[in-house]
């Protein structure tokens, strides 16, 4: 009966936590929306992106630091769950819903097949690079080869968002013609007052749901071991808690024909993950002597070399169709099928 009883109120406890967790996500997605409209494009989108990965990096170094078995594998982990959800699941899923009610939608393909390059370079660089790499056994890096990977990552980030944001702020930037149908864009823009309210409260919304994410981790362990399952499952899952304030966000931009501002902050966020991330992860690696593998399976690495041909081919026209939404989840089931039984 004290068995029944504890596991009845370790239930509830969960329960209550993926309902505070919800309730986390929505409120930093409006947030969010109100700095966004507020600083308007493509700023708004990097302050989501950005805060998340921070955040994001708090847990994983975290979760390093502890030192418990695997712990060498999280920051890999995270990084390719967090590119594949991104360039499949939440860009497959913005398109897929843009396209139920417009037959064709538009955006600016300079901008998001220069997002793209860059991520191909950076996850090319920390995931595919230690498996190549003959100066240590295995898919690692020495700590001068990780300390030039870290390093390289940010200086790829920073001319990102140079680029997105001084340089060639306009390819970033919704058509004239998607700009005169959004209802965003004509609306009143909250005030100063309203604004830092707003950035307060997404801060903590943030700080919220990585902190649930982190407490759901032990029952995630559990029930993936209890399932046999691989222990990659564990940084899918985490991934998927810490990427859902913006992968909500992304689908109602979607959903309301501002697909622009859905890529701007899909590929924000998966470039965020590792320009930001993997040079914090080296530099504590490094610092602490904590070991850190960072290269992919051959498997994993045709999944994300897919997952980019066909992300080439839907950006490159600057023109998208429902179809091709149904492409990228396809792909990223299968790469969550794959996970499963590998």
């Amino acid at each position: 009966m004290t068995t029944f009883s504890t596991l009845l109120s370790q239930t509830w406890f969960i329960v209550l936590m993926n309902i505070t967790l919800i309730g986390g996500v929505l409120s930093a997605v409006h947030h969010a929306e109100v700095i966004a409209h507020k600083t308007g494009e493509p700023y708004g989108t990097l302050v989501l992106s950005i805060s998340v990965t921070i955040i994001e990096v708090a847990l994983i170094i975290s979760m390093m630091l502890t030192s418990h078995e695997g712990s060498q594998f999280i920051a890999r982990d995270a990084v390719f769950a967090t590119v594949m959800i991104v360039v499949n699941g939440v860009i497959g899923m913005c398109i897929f819903i843009g396209g139920l009610n417009q037959y064709e939608m538009s955006f600016r393909k300079d901008g998001t097949t220069s997002s793209l390059g860059v991520l191909v370079a950076l996850a090319t660089f920390i995931l595919v690079m230690p498996t190549v790499t003959v100066s240590t056994p295995g898919p690692d890096f020495t700590k001068g080869q990780l300390a030039f990977a870290g390093i390289a990552s940010f200086a790829l980030y920073a001319a990102f968002i140079f680029f997105q944001t001084v340089s060639h702020r306009d390819y970033y930037l919704p058509k004239d013609e998607d700009r005169k149908t959004d209802e965003n864009s004509h609306a009143r823009k909250p005030s100063n007052l309203k604004t830092a309210v707003s950035f307060v409260l997404l801060a903590i919304s943030l700080v919220t749901v990585v902190v649930l994410a982190e407490l759901l981790s032990p029952a995630i362990e559990a029930g993936v071991k209890a399932a046999g399952a691989p222990k990659t499952i564990v940084g899918i899952a985490i991934a998927l808690l810490v990427l859902l304030p913006e992968s909500v966000a992304a689908v109602r931009a979607a959903r309301a024909k501002r697909l622009q501002s859905s890529l701007n902050l899909a590929l924000g966020s998966a470039l965020a993950s590792i320009g930001l991330t993997i040079p914090t992860v080296a530099g504590i690696a490094i610092f602490f002597n904590i070991p850190l593998s960072l290269g992919i399976s051959d498997l994993n690495m045709t999944l994300m070399y897919l997952s980019f041909f066909i992300g080439s081919l839907t950006l490159v026209i600057g023109r998208a169709t429902s179809l091709q939404g149904i492409v990228h989840l396809m792909i990223f089931f299968e790469y969550l099928f794959l996970s499963l039984v590998p």
